[in-house]
């Protein structure tokens, strides 16, 4: 058998298929990571934040930039979402917030 051939008979089904799936593998693990749901994880505060500051200040941003995301659509109405990097942009500023706020909190007695 010469390098590089596949032999033929129940063998060569099975190394075809898993070749096949190492290639699915490659594929899902390729595609980027993005989180659509946003606006439901968020609920809880979604009405107590200055998303515009927020954008703004963390983002340089705009306020409409970060409501698309928030709604999982890109600026043209496809789907869109927040990334793994914009994702942890966003869970640092809202530490970020909590923290400023607890000193405020600190701060009155």
């Amino acid at each position: 058998m010469k390098k590089g051939t596949i032999p033929s008979g129940e063998g060569a089904l099975k190394q075809e298929i898993t070749i096949n799936r190492v290639k699915i593998m490659e594929a899902v693990l390729t595609q980027p990571y993005v989180i659509t749901d946003m606006k439901k994880r968020l609920k809880d505060i979604l009405m107590i934040v200055s998303w515009r500051e927020l954008s703004n200040t963390y983002f340089h941003k705009s306020s409409s930039w970060l409501y698309h995301k928030m709604d999982g659509i890109d600026g043209n109405g496809g789907e869109g979402g927040f990334t793994e990097y914009e994702a942890q942009q966003l869970r640092g500023a809202l530490i970020d917030m909590s923290e400023r706020l607890r000193k405020a909190a600190d701060e009155i007695l």
